[in-house]
């Protein structure tokens, strides 16, 4: 029954999203608010002082994982958008306190909401600046965008994973 009733939504989603004139930039407008709602989640969800943890010595701490997530958001969010990056008059550090680090990061996707509202499809294929001097279509970043929410879900996932935490979309229903 579960499987019919996904069934059933991907084909109202698929039907919804033919008749939409800009289908790719429509998806990703709608991934947003269910990866930030996750994400900040997740930073919410890991202790204050559990923000210096990090598995192993050659990984990153949980906090220069928030801080990465922020960045990668307001840069490629910058990219998408055409619009100029946020530059915070003191820009946000790893050993910041996590109040500070949610800010910041719902910060960067409310900056990725108005980034995305910027764009329609037909703008995906124009020549941008991507990373390190690299130019590529915009699609790339579009694309890149959505990638890094999943990867860095799953990353802070396994960080409250190994501090004895469940993930938001892991914990039971309310």
């Amino acid at each position: 029954m579960k499987h019919i009733f996904c069934l059933f939504l991907l084909l109202a989603a698929t039907t919804v999203f033919a008749q939409d004139k800009n289908p790719v930039t429509s998806v990703a407008k709608e991934i947003l608010p269910h990866q930030q709602k996750n994400l900040v989640g997740a930073v919410e969800e890991m202790p204050a002082d559990k923000f210096s943890y990090k598995p192993t010595e050659q990984q990153a701490t949980f906090g220069h994982l928030v801080l990465h997530m922020i960045g990668a958001n307001n840069h490629l969010c910058s990219t998408i958008g055409d619009m100029p990056e946020v530059k915070p008059a003191v820009a946000p550090t790893e050993s910041d306190s996590k109040d500070k680090l949610v800010a910041a990061l719902n910060a960067s996707f409310d900056f990725c909401s108005s980034a995305l509202a910027k764009v329609d499809d037909s703008k995906l294929g124009d020549e941008v600046d991507l990373f390190g001097g690299r130019k590529g279509p915009r699609a790339f970043a579009l694309i890149a965008l959505t990638n890094d929410w999943a990867d860095h879900y799953s990353s802070a996932a396994m960080y409250l994973r190994l501090n004895g935490l469940l993930p938001p979309t892991a914990q039971p229903k309310k």
